[in-house]
C-alpha cells in the first residue's frame, strides 16, 4: 500500500473517530441537560404567575410530594399546609399521575379544618408539569352541592313544618268570627292566635338564619372573638326565660379564650343551646355553662339536669326539623332548627358540636372551636 493510500485511510479514520467523539459529547450534554431539568428546584417559567392569579385551588408538587407553589385558594380550602398536601387522597392521585404519566380527573369529598365533620366537594384535576413536577387543580363545588341538598330538604320538610301554625292561624281566625259576640272567647282565641303567629315568625326567621349559615360567605370577614364575652351575652339573653322556669344559670370564671370568627353567630349558637337546656330542665334545677381550653381547642359546654336523650336519637338531634318529643316541642314553641343552626355555626368556624346524654341524668352539648393561635388585633370598628 502506497503512502497516499495510508494518508487517506488515516484521514478517514480520524473523521470517523471525531464524529464518534462528538456524538458521545452531544449525548452526554443532553443527558446532563435532562438531569438538570429533573433535579432543578425552579418551577417552569410562567407557572408562578398563573398559580398566583388563580382563584381556585392550585398546587405544584415535587417528586417528594412537597408543595413548591400553591395558590391562595389551596390554603383557604385547607388542602395545603406546612408545604405538604393535607389529604392522603390527593397524595394518592399525585402518585398515580407520576407513576402512569396520565392526567386524572376526580370528584372528592374532603374534610375542612383540623377537625370536625365539615367537608368540601372538590372537582380535582391532576397532570404532569414537565419532567419533575405535578400540577394539581381543585374547583370548589361545595356550594352547588349544598344548594341542591337544601332545595331537596326544603321541599321535603318546610310544607310539613309550616302547615301546622298556618292551619292553626286559619282555624283561630274562623273561631274569632264565630265568637265575635263572646268577649271572653275572643280574648282566648286572640291569645292563641298571637302565640301561633309568633311561632310562625320564629320558624321563618330560623329558616332564613340557617340559609345564611349555609352560604359560602357566612364568615367572609372573621375577627378575633372573646369567648367569655360570647358566654356573657348568651346568658343575658336567657335570664328572663330561666327565671320564669325557675332554672338557675351557672357559669365558671373567665377563661381568656379567643377564636377567629363571627361574634354574633357564636352568640346565636350558644343562646340556642342554653335556651334548649332551660326548656327541657325541671323546675329548681341548674344549667351550667363552662369554657375549657385544651391545647389548640376551645370547648364551650352547656350542661342541664333534664330527662336526657335516648341513645338512638343522639345521632339525629342536629338534623333539621328533628324533634325527639314533638308534643313537648309544640308546647315550648320549638321548631327543630335550633340545634341544626348550632351545628352549622360550629362547622363554619372549622369546629364541631358534640352531645353526651344519659336518661334521667341530663345532657351536655359542647361546641369545639380552634383556638386563635396568632394574636391579631381586633379591627377598631369591630370592638364592642
Amino acid at each position: 500500500m502506497d503512502s497516499q493510500t495510508l494518508v487517506l485511510v488515516a484521514l478517514a479514520f480520524g473523521v470517523i473517530l471525531g464524529v464518534g467523539i462528538f456524538a458521545i459529547v452531544l449525548a452526554a450534554a443532553r443527558r446532563g441537560q435532562t438531569a438538570m431539568e429533573v433535579t432543578s428546584t425552579a418551577v417552569p417559567d410562567g407557572v408562578d404567575q398563573v398559580i398566583e392569579a388563580l382563584e381556585s385551588a392550585a398546587a405544584v408538587i415535587d417528586p417528594s410530594n412537597g408543595v413548591v407553589k400553591a395558590s391562595p385558594g389551596a390554603f383557604t380550602f385547607g388542602i395545603v399546609a406546612n408545604g405538604q398536601l393535607v389529604h392522603p387522597q390527593l397524595s394518592d392521585i399525585v402518585d398515580k399521575v407520576r407513576r402512569d404519566g396520565e392526567p386524572v380527573t376526580q370528584e372528592l369529598h374532603l374534610s375542612r379544618g383540623p377537625f370536625g365533620d365539615a367537608s368540601l366537594l372538590l372537582f380535582v384535576r391532576v397532570a404532569r408539569l414537565g419532567a419533575r413536577y405535578v400540577l394539581l387543580l381543585a374547583e370548589d363545588r361545595t356550594e352547588s352541592f349544598r344548594l341542591d341538598e337544601m332545595r331537596r330538604d326544603f321541599i321535603a320538610n318546610i310544607s310539613h313544618e309550616l302547615k301546622t301554625p298556618i292551619g292553626a292561624v286559619g282555624l283561630l281566625a274562623e273561631a274569632l268570627v264565630s265568637a265575635s259576640s263572646e268577649p271572653e272567647q275572643v280574648k282566648r282565641f286572640a291569645k292563641r292566635l298571637t302565640k301561633e303567629s309568633e311561632r310562625l315568625a320564629r320558624i321563618t326567621q330560623e329558616i332564613i338564619e340557617l340559609s345564611r349559615l349555609q352560604a359560602t360567605d357566612a364568615l367572609a370577614r372573621p375577627e378575633l372573638v372573646d369567648i367569655d364575652l360570647v358566654v356573657s351575652m348568651a346568658i343575658d339573653q336567657n335570664r328572663v326565660a330561666a327565671e320564669s322556669h325557675e332554672v338557675l344559670l351557672v357559669t365558671k370564671a373567665k377563661s381568656g379564650a379567643r377564636v377567629y370568627g363571627d361574634e354574633a353567630l357564636l352568640v346565636t349558637a350558644l343562646h340556642n343551646l342554653i335556651a334548649n337546656a332551660i326548656q327541657y330542665s325541671p323546675v329548681r334545677s341548674r344549667v351550667g355553662v363552662g369554657v375549657i381550653r385544651r391545647d389548640d381547642v376551645i370547648e364551650i359546654a352547656v350542661t342541664d339536669q333534664g330527662a336526657g336523650i335516648p341513645a338512638d336519637e343522639l345521632d339525629r338531634v342536629f338534623e333539621r326539623f328533628f324533634r325527639g318529643d314533638p308534643a313537648r316541642s309544640r308546647n315550648t314553641g320549638g321548631s327543630g332548627l335550633g340545634l341544626s343552626i348550632v351545628k352549622h355555626v360550629a362547622q363554619n368556624h372549622s369546629g364541631d358540636v358534640r352531645v353526651w346524654s344519659q336518661l334521667g341524668k341530663g345532657s351536655t352539648f359542647t361546641i369545639r372551636l380552634p383556638k386563635a393561635i396568632t394574636a391579631i388585633p381586633i379591627p377598631q370598628g369591630a370592638q364592642k
